[in-house]
């Protein structure tokens, strides 16, 4: 199993482990690390039969003033900026242990600017791969619920009502 990590983590995966399937046929991702995955699946030419997407950065349906203030406070005071980002996770719950580290402005901008296209979704779907999304509720993050409708025709949703952007609850 190959995962990739969000948006200046390292070693996360933890937190998904009742859900992640250990074997050699299965790239996982957490939230900018869902993007990550969906490239690394669609250019790998070895066989893959699941692909799971937790808390996947879906910010499709924010306007351009939202991505712009994200990254003029990120250019601001990075550290701050990740502080904040990190207590936005674990939201509404107590923040937890997590190795950060700056990624960069540059891989922000990709997370907040990904468009999620379908035309990517529906191939994976016509070449077998099963696609499983994990949502939690109470994300601070994303918007859960315009996540799930994008993901719905393409993949076999979990929507945690009481969970956070790492699927952690009360």
């Amino acid at each position: 199993m190959r995962f990739y990590s969000g948006f200046c983590l390292r070693d996360e995966s933890t937190f998904f482990a009742p859900w992640l399937k250990q074997n050699d046929f299965t790239v996982a991702g957490f939230s900018y690390g869902a993007i990550k995955a969906l490239y690394d699946v669609l250019q790998s030419e070895r066989r893959i039969d699941t692909l799971q997407l937790f808390s996947p950065a879906y910010f499709c349906n924010k306007p351009d003033s939202f991505k712009r203030l994200q990254m003029k406070g990120y250019k601001r005071d990075s550290a701050a900026y990740r502080a904040h980002f990190i207590e936005s996770c674990f939201a509404p719950y107590p923040a937890r242990d997590v190795s950060v580290y700056d990624e960069g402005e540059e891989a922000l901008e990709d997370l907040l600017g990904y468009p999620w296209p379908e035309k990517p979704l529906r191939e994976l779907n016509e070449r077998g791969v099963h696609i499983e999304v994990y949502l939690g509720g109470k994300d601070a993050v994303i918007d859960a619920d315009a996540a799930r409708a994008f993901f719905k025709p393409y993949a076999t949703l979990y929507y945690f009502k009481d969970a956070n952007h790492f699927l952690q609850g009360a």
